[in-house]
């Protein structure tokens, strides 16, 4: 059984790091009081995005061409997600309805160009993101071939990137200030905080994450776009509500669905696996999140004005 568990981790650790960046996304955004239920859309354009810029700049300049990728999926994310901003922010649209109009724009804008661009409405890379093991810690017994062999450098860095926001968000004065606006955003406004531009920064930050998770999918397992995340972004969602809106949370939450996932995708070819329906494997870690929030709805720690527009003028 231990070696079953060594062989499909390091796949499942693969699936689990663009949830996790994702997730990592709407939570900036929910801290600072706007529901972002445009992740999935945010990770097309990370998508088409990145995969966009390879394929450009792949024969040009092989080595760097995925990094220089992930980076246009960053930039660009996080101006689209200004869409999303603006609506709710300046013109205090409701927030979930924004959500699903980007949503909707994002999967429309970016099949429509692809197919202008390509024909076919697919772009796909000719080089994915190489994986290595990491030089004496993959030496380790059990843990070493769990975390450190055939691992991809863009596990590392959103591992970074949770650690950097775990201690932004309860460590600095910018993260007390932006869980401020998400809980009680008048009261911050008169301590002098600018509720609008803090939400836009997180707003921006979200949109700027989720297109990353969107390009890491292109750059790892996946290598083409074909219009969809295949609802990655709701599962980031999901994970990010069953995580209490806490990045060590989400940590366990994507890793619980990426390992159960994974479970589900390999187990016809694993003898042990073989024996129990596929579609149990499937649907559990669906079925196992709603009955976790069904249990956990009343003790849920949401920010208080999550998804309440805020109006300078009122209280």
């Amino acid at each position: 059984m231990l070696d079953v568990i060594i062989l499909i981790f390091p796949y499942a650790i693969a699936y689990t790091i663009p949830l996790l960046i994702t997730s990592l996304g709407g939570l900036f955004s929910e801290r600072s009081g706007i529901v972002n239920i445009g992740l999935e859309g945010l990770m097309v354009v990370g998508m088409f995005t990145g995969a966009l810029t390879i394929t450009k700049l792949e024969i040009i300049f092989p080595g760097t061409a995925i990094w220089i990728g992930l980076l246009a999926a960053i930039i660009v994310g996080a101006i689209f997600s200004l869409l999303h901003a603006f609506a709710c922010i300046t013109l205090n649209a409701d927030q979930v309805i924004s959500g699903i109009a980007i949503n909707m724009i994002a999967g429309a804008l970016t099949t429509f160009l692809a197919r202008n661009i390509t024909g076919s409405g697919n772009i796909q890379i000719l080089h994915s993101l190489g994986r290595k093991n990491i030089p004496i810690l993959a030496d380790i017994p059990v843990l070493g071939k769990l975390f450190f062999t055939m691992s991809y450098p863009t596990t590392w860095l959103v591992l970074a990137i949770l650690l950097s926001s775990w201690f932004i968000l309860y460590k600095t004065p910018f993260g007390l200030r932006l869980r401020a606006c998400g809980e009680h955003p008048h009261a911050a406004d008169s301590a002098g905080i600018n509720v609008y531009r803090l939400r836009y920064i997180a707003v921006m930050v979200s949109g700027a994450f989720a297109a990353l998770g969107g390009a890491i999918v292109i750059v790892t397992y996946s290598g083409e776009f074909n219009g969809t995340a295949a609802g990655l972004g709701f599962l980031a969602l999901a994970a990010l509500i069953f995580g209490q809106w806490k990045p060590l949370g989400i940590l366990g939450a994507t890793l619980f669905f990426g390992v159960a996932s994974t479970i589900a995708n390999v187990s016809q070819v694993v003898p042990a696996l073989a024996q129990i329906p596929g579609i149990l494997l499937k649907t559990f870690p669906y079925v196992f999140t709603l009955i976790a929030l069904v249990i956990f709805s009343k003790s849920s720690q949401a920010p208080q004005a999550a998804g309440e527009p805020y109006d300078k003028g009122k209280r």
